[in-house]
């Protein structure tokens, strides 16, 4: 009966409103399949990929040594790393994460025991306080898990490391490997020196050597460590060191004449070209191996959001490598800069450094050589990029 009592313009002006509803809701959705076919042209071309072409790479790669100064090169690191932590094989760098964002450079290829056990038990007397504990009896898992409680307890991650007997390779102990087990002769707590927040502090030192002397005290096992003074000067300078080499370098794409990217574009784009969004609002790039090799944040101050993406705008996008976590960076930077730059001729955007001046090629390269320079100097001081100790300590 209202609607009978409507006038004729009422009626024509909800008419009218439902069309232009609809008319808006259909344009949306043609807009963002004409970007998605777009985004698939630009991707349709087969492209040599510099991250899987990696036969030779380390000696074709022509690397310019590092001119830091005094305190990021000569840190005296003691670099004595304990050989019982790892068997006698060297390190391989491709441990976690690999090389590439495809991860041909695969762990998968290895096969042997003695190198998946390097790859779990790096924690060495570089990046970490190491102590020793030896029994003539096997100590029971059940002491073992009083342990393992205490490991949030010294300001910095702690790891546990157990041999079953002395001619059995070490393994890392968790809370679930300890319930399976019938206990180990000899173990190794490795507290970690550093990380972004700071050095360890020395009556977080302490307090751990009490703990494992009154441990090794209780089972009847003789217990080795190192001077807390000498430690802690040792983490000082590692804390040094790693603020030192600590840069993530960023690729910005902002619009031209002050005008604005939608967010449905950015994410169709950004999900054609591997990148996954996840719920901190940041877009990542990982390896088959779930390592983020580099991101895609918003120029602006809020995240991309799933839930509000589809309504926001922003005068620009930001890629972002964090260089010590990255392995072989120089090749994922070329990756990432080549993604930048369709990124850039997608979206009608140019990309700029912090100061908004345009990127150029020289400058490109000024900053892969940046890159290149400090995942050297890392690697002189035993800290190879991306290894699983720089994982650790920058974190």
């Amino acid at each position: 009966m209202e609607i009978m009592n409507m006038s004729d313009l009422q009626i024509s002006l909800i008419i009218i409103g439902v069309i232009i509803i609809t008319g808006v809701a259909v344009f949306n959705w043609l807009q963002q399949l004409r970007y998605r076919r777009k985004v698939q042209a630009a991707f349709e071309h087969k492209h040599d990929d510099i991250l899987l072409d990696t036969h030779d790479s380390e000696e074709n790669f022509q690397r310019i040594e590092p001119k830091f100064n005094k305190t990021t090169s000569d840190i005296p690191f003691d670099t004595s790393i304990q050989t019982e932590l790892s068997p006698s094989e060297p390190k391989k760098t491709l441990t976690k994460p690999p090389a590439g964002p495809s991860a041909n450079i695969s762990t998968s290829s290895v096969t042997n025991t003695s190198t998946l056990t390097s790859a779990v038990l790096d924690y060495d007397s570089n990046t970490n306080y190491v102590v020793t504990i030896r029994s003539e009896s096997v100590i029971a898992n059940t002491y073992i898990a009083k342990l393992l409680q205490r490991k949030f307890d010294f300001g910095k991650p702690v790891y546990w490391l157990g041999q079953r007997d002395k001619n059995d390779s070490w393994e890392e102990i968790t809370n679930e490997s300890n319930v399976d087990s019938d206990g180990y002769s000899h173990l190794k707590g490795c507290l970690q020196l550093a990380d972004r927040a700071g050095p360890i502090s020395e009556v977080n030192l302490s307090k751990f050597r009490d703990l494992v002397l009154d441990f090794a005290s209780q089972v009847h096992a003789t217990a080795e460590c190192s001077d807390i003074v000498s430690t802690h000067e040792k983490a000082v300078k590692l804390d040094k060191f790693c603020a030192e080499v600590d840069v993530m370098i960023g690729i910005n794409i902002i619009s031209k004449d002050d005008g604005a990217f939608v967010g449905t574009k950015i994410r169709a784009l950004a999900e054609a070209s591997g990148f996954r969004l996840e719920s901190d609002g940041i877009f990542k790039y990982h390896d088959d191996n779930n390592n983020v090799l580099f991101t895609l944040n918003n120029y602006e101050s809020p995240p991309f959001l799933p839930d509000n993406i589809k309504s926001l705008t922003t005068r620009g996008v930001t890629f972002l490598l964090d260089v010590p976590r990255v392995a072989h960076g120089e090749r994922v930077f070329d990756q990432m800069t080549h993604l930048a730059k369709i990124f850039s001729n997608t979206l009608g955007g140019i990309m700029v450094d912090d100061n908004r001046v345009p990127l150029s090629d020289s400058g490109i390269l000024r900053s892969k050589q940046q890159l290149i320079e400090i995942q050297t100097s890392m690697k002189k001081n035993h800290i190879n990029a991306g290894s699983p100790s720089a994982l650790r300590l920058f974190v």
